[in-house]
């Protein structure tokens, strides 16, 4: 065999190590990064003014939306699920189905979903602006350490927020679940309650939380990520590399929560 045969034939898989040597470095550096993060947001003291900006940013302002989506996700809940249960002569397990579908699935997921959305898209372009118009150059000049003033309080206010809105999340699918099962469909709306009552255990609603801190965790750091580091992407440059760290964050974001949640579901099952 030719040298040129030999290259030919190997090239598939020189392209295929070179991708999962890129996608190993981008990971550990993602790993890196994250750490650097959690680790400024400790040392040196912590600044609450600053991260009480970004609560207000990421949870306050996402409140609205995420009491909005709970609202009709319980609705659209409480629609299916009746007309399933009917046919089984289970209608009186409504509250039940409902209030365990939003706690442990849909309440973390889709409050993660619609915060990347929102708030993590405005990470990545902020700091990607920031980043093509040397602003974080400038801070480093100044020696102000751009992980404590952009990144730790982005992350620590991520962790505050989506636990609580994931709660409102829950709360307000649930009352969605009573106006369509009880209010319009007329299940009686103390076997609704005393369902919930009855089914939803701690561990259920634990196993929530846990997630949505995950979720926190792995949303920040992929939206902080994508706009610090916007001037090494390639194929774009000012504002189009903007644009592309931008969607990469939202799309990367949304890919990682559904592959998250199915790991974290088996393990906490």
């Amino acid at each position: 065999m030719t040298h040129t045969a030999l290259s030919l034939l190997c090239s598939p898989f020189a392209a295929l190590g070179r991708v999962v040597l890129a996608f190993v470095a981008e990971l550990g550096g993602l790993a890196i990064f994250l750490a650097q993060g959690l680790w400024r947001i400790v040392v040196p003291a912590p600044s609450w003014t600053k991260i009480m900006q970004q609560v207000y940013f990421i949870g306050v302002k996402s409140i609205f939306v995420i009491g909005l989506i709970g609202l009709f996700t319980g609705m659209v809940l409480g629609l299916q699920g009746y007309y399933t249960l009917v046919k089984f002569g289970s209608e009186g397990l409504l509250g039940a189905a409902v209030a365990l579908s939003i706690i442990r699935e849909l309440g973390p997921v889709l409050t993660a979903i619609m915060i990347t959305g929102r708030a993590g898209s405005s990470m990545a372009a902020e700091l990607g602006i920031m980043r093509i118009s040397e602003q974080i150059d400038a801070l480093t000049t100044m020696d102000i350490n751009p992980m404590r003033f952009l990144v730790a309080p982005r992350l620590a206010a991520a962790l505050i927020c989506f636990p609580l809105l994931t709660a409102l999340f829950d709360v307000v699918g649930i009352l969605g679940g009573y106006v369509s099962g009880c209010v319009l469909l007329g299940i009686n709306p103390g076997v609704y309650f005393d369902r919930i009552d009855a089914t939803v255990v701690l561990a259920d609603v634990t196993g929530g939380f846990v997630k949505s801190l995950v979720f926190a965790l792995l949303v920040a750091a992929i939206c902080c990520y994508e706009g610090y580091f916007t001037h090494t992407r390639q194929g774009g440059f000012g504002a189009k590399g903007v644009s592309l760290a931008t969607t990469s964050a939202v799309v990367l974001s949304c890919v990682v929560i559904l592959v998250s949640d199915y790991i974290l579901t088996s393990f906490l099952l």
